[in-house]
């Protein structure tokens, strides 16, 4: 043979067995942190058996993003959970594998990682990791088993290495699955809207949002001395929820379609309550309630002003909402109170490429 020739495949040879060994090499477990800004918002109590990594988030995002997760690979948790919509999405019911539309609104998914009170509007998953995997399954959605899921994931070998890097067994089962999306939801963070940034003394709120938040926070004055919205009461803290299930009095008794956390708890009492969701992004996020029948803002605000009904498991926050005349808030009050829940908007969510699309 050519010795020139013979020492070229020699060469290549060689270059293809470095190659091989370098990607073997590459792919072995890490668990270097990830590193979440919380900036404004407290340090959240997350779970101490799954702790965020750099790798385990990746993954997580990638599964986010993965059509294989569901029948025919048509669909991925990205579909109705979009970024430009603030992680909700903007059909009233989302659609799933098999053209059937679900019963409920598709909650928007950001700060995840400060919510402790179940997951879904029923709060029927304990847990995000348990919460994860449902949607995966149910025929209104992905419709996918779980062990159909697996398989497709093992014979990819760009998951196979992902797992490897994510986990210290590297295996691909349905429990890394769920540990993988928690870290990625539990990753979203939005914390940078001009409510925050009039927190942290870098902005100004105008004089009509500063009216709006007065609305907002201040109790009803039966006496109608003072306006207030009574909001806070429910919608509380740095973001925006109380994290509980009331029933805010969108239908009277015999108007109910949906039992809401009753099916969970079959405690009569809580017929028709709903977990309070998040005002932050609300912008993003319409349309608005466990069902969606809100297409707008001032919508929102015109039900409780005056639209409230009673029914036998309404809150008692809701008493003066239900008297004559509502709040009697008025059409300069609605616009403030918009205004002020608009800068609760974080572009920066909808915009971050740490959450978007990886492929």
């Amino acid at each position: 043979m050519n010795k020139v020739l013979l020492a070229g495949i020699i060469i290549i040879v060689s270059l293809m067995l470095n190659a091989c060994t370098s990607d073997e090499t590459s792919v072995v477990y890490d668990n270097t942190p990830y590193s979440i800004e919380y900036k404004g918002l407290p340090t959240p109590d997350l779970p101490p058996d799954n702790e965020l990594t750099i790798e385990a988030v990746k993954l997580g995002r990638m599964l986010f993003y993965e059509k294989m997760l569901s029948k025919n690979s048509i669909q991925s948790c990205a579909t109705c959970h979009v970024q430009k919509d603030g992680f909700s999405d903007k059909n009233q019911f989302s659609e799933g594998v098999e053209k059937k539309l679900g019963g409920r609104q598709a909650m928007a998914v950001f700060n995840m990682a400060w919510h402790q009170n179940g997951f879904f509007w029923d709060g029927r998953a304990a847990s995000l990791r348990e919460q994860s995997l449902k949607p995966i399954q149910d025929p209104l959605e992905m419709n996918e088993t779980l062990s159909n899921m697996i398989a497709k994931l093992q014979a990819s070998n760009k998951y196979k290495d992902q797992f490897a890097r994510a986990f210290s067994n590297g295996q691909i089962n349905e429990t890394n699955v769920s540990l993988a999306l928690e870290q990625f939801m539990f990753a979203i963070v939005s914390n940078n809207s001009k409510y925050d940034r009039v927190q942290e003394g870098k902005e100004q709120f105008t004089a009509s949002e500063t009216r709006g938040k007065n609305l907002f926070f201040t109790e009803f004055d039966p006496s109608g001395k003072v306006k207030g919205a009574e909001c806070f009461h429910c919608h509380s803290g740095p973001n925006f929820t109380n994290d509980d299930f009331f029933n805010n009095g969108l239908d009277s008794d015999i108007d109910m379609k949906d039992d809401g956390r009753l099916k969970v708890t079959k405690n009569n009492s809580d017929k028709a309550k709903f977990l309070v969701p998040s005002l932050r992004n609300i912008e993003f996020t319409a349309p608005y309630m466990h069902d969606g029948r809100f297409k707008t803002i001032e919508e929102v605000i015109n039900h409780y002003n005056i639209n409230v009904k009673n029914s036998s498991t309404i809150d008692i926050l809701m008493q003066y909402n239900l008297q004559p005349g509502g709040l009697g808030l008025n059409s300069d009050d609605v616009a403030d109170l918009k205004a002020f829940l608009l800068t609760l908007s974080d572009d920066t969510l909808i915009k971050n490429s740490s959450f978007s699309d990886p492929n």
